[in-house]
């Protein structure tokens, strides 16, 4: 088991270094340049020597490869530098619109959970084969919606139309419900696929109808032995979606005006702002790391046959 953890906490840190690294010099290949675009502007008075200065203390004058190990090396440390737009450190920036994508990304993620077992298990308890394959077709069509459309399509049903819920002011959870919706509804649609196929799979397993030979009901069959087993490949893709709410709150935090971290990359990505952009490529990678490290440590758990091989 330990050399298991030691193999996949080597492969987490691996991953993340190639994050760095790729982010870092797709970065440095964008066209333009961020401190001209910042600060060669008329208004500000600023020499061409002074431009120099500023651009050195970004580290914009170092060559590729020491810029390079000076940011890892900062990164390492947890100093993400300044941010060129604002002038101030990353961390700070990082620290303000954290906790709004936190609470919109937990919350998206146990609704997408939510309605992703609800329709898988619907689907598997279902007798009837139209209601079936109506419950199956759901998450196909959820993956299909893009979620600005979605968003902007919620607004205007229960915020103008029907009143229920405030776009201007409101409550805090008031202010969540929309956003949530937009980021839950497209995230669901994989596990939800993932989870049904596998209780479908799991239906064709021989101890199944034994069980039902014993009296078992059909939805203790589904819950008690069914679901158990149907649910390790549903964890994985869940893992790996939960990777992918910092990439859609971007659109959410942004049709819904929250200034979170999707806010923060729409502003830096507009600013050219490469230190930002950098550390949110990296925030994303750790947190897709971590969640899936936490589904692989968790699987020889639920799985004794995980638990002998690891």
């Amino acid at each position: 088991m330990t050399r298991y953890v030691l193999l996949r906490v080597g492969q987490a840190a691996l991953v993340l270094w190639a994050a760095f690294t790729a982010g870092y010099v797709l970065l440095q290949l964008l066209p333009g340049d961020s401190i001209l675009i910042k600060f060669q502007n008329p208004e500000l008075g600023l020499s061409p020597q002074q431009i120099a200065e500023i651009r050195a203390y970004y580290g914009g004058g170092d060559p590729p490869i020491i810029g390079y190990l000076h940011t890892l090396l900062g990164f390492l440390r947890g100093g993400f530098g300044y941010s060129i737009d604002t002038g101030t450190p990353v961390v700070e920036r990082l620290a303000e619109a954290l906790p709004e994508t936190a609470k919109l990304a937990t919350a998206g993620f146990a609704l997408a959970m939510l309605i992703a077992v609800v329709l898988a298990f619907a689907a598997g308890y279902s007798r009837t084969s139209w209601l079936r394959g109506a419950l199956l077709a759901v998450p196909s069509l959820f993956v299909s919606v893009p979620a600005f459309w979605l968003g902007i399509l919620l607004i205007q049903v229960f915020s103008f139309r029907l009143g229920l819920v405030p776009v201007i002011g409101g409550s805090q959870t008031q202010q969540l419900i929309l956003p949530v919706l937009t980021l839950a509804v497209p995230i669901s649609a994989p596990i939800a696929q993932v989870l049904a196929r596998g209780i479908d799979q799991v239906y064709t397993q021989p101890f199944v109808p034994v069980v039902a030979a014993k009296g078992a009901s059909r939805w203790w069959i589904l819950w008690r032995h069914v679901a158990r087993n149907a649910v390790l490949p549903a964890l994985t893709v869940a893992g790996m979606t939960f990777g992918e709410l910092i990439a859609g709150s971007v659109v959410t935090e942004t049709v819904f005006g929250r200034n979170g971290i999707g806010r923060l990359t729409e502003q830096a990505v507009n600013a050219q702002d490469t230190p930002v952009m950098l550390a949110v490529v990296v925030l994303a990678s750790a947190v897709f790391v971590l969640v899936n490290l936490g589904v692989d440590l968790l699987f020889p758990v639920l799985d004794p046959r995980l638990k002998a091989a690891a």
